[in-house]
């Protein structure tokens, strides 16, 4: 493996891990079910796709190439479409808002019509 693909594969691989510990801290830390899934739904993305690739780039055969590329796209593709469907069945499901939360616009569409 050459330096180039190695640093590559590096800062990917960091980048994947601090996006993933993100998720993992927001998961934790923040105060209601919304905020917990915005944080593991965007940072988990970002950080399972750079992972993928990573490994991807580390194996270097075209194959295991092509398959870590699919499974970036289904991820990226599918995670934030499925954290919105989630997120407006729990608000219809009755889950509150944190006290920090200014407006509620899906209340305000929803009493609206």
């Amino acid at each position: 493996m050459n330096w180039t693909i190695a640093l590559v594969v590096t800062v990917l691989c960091i980048g994947g891990a601090l996006f993933s510990l993100t998720a993992a801290i927001g998961l934790n830390r923040l105060p209601d079910f919304y905020t917990r899934m915005h944080a593991a739904s965007k940072a988990g993305t970002v950080g399972s796709g750079l992972l993928l690739l990573a490994v991807g780039l580390y194996s270097q055969e075209l194959a295991v190439f092509g398959c870590a590329f699919v499974g970036f796209l289904f991820v990226v593709l599918t995670a934030p479409i499925s954290a919105h469907l989630l997120a407006k069945s729990a608000h219809l499901a009755g889950y509150k808002l944190s006290f920090h939360a200014v407006k509620d616009d899906l209340e305000a569409d929803r009493k609206s019509n």
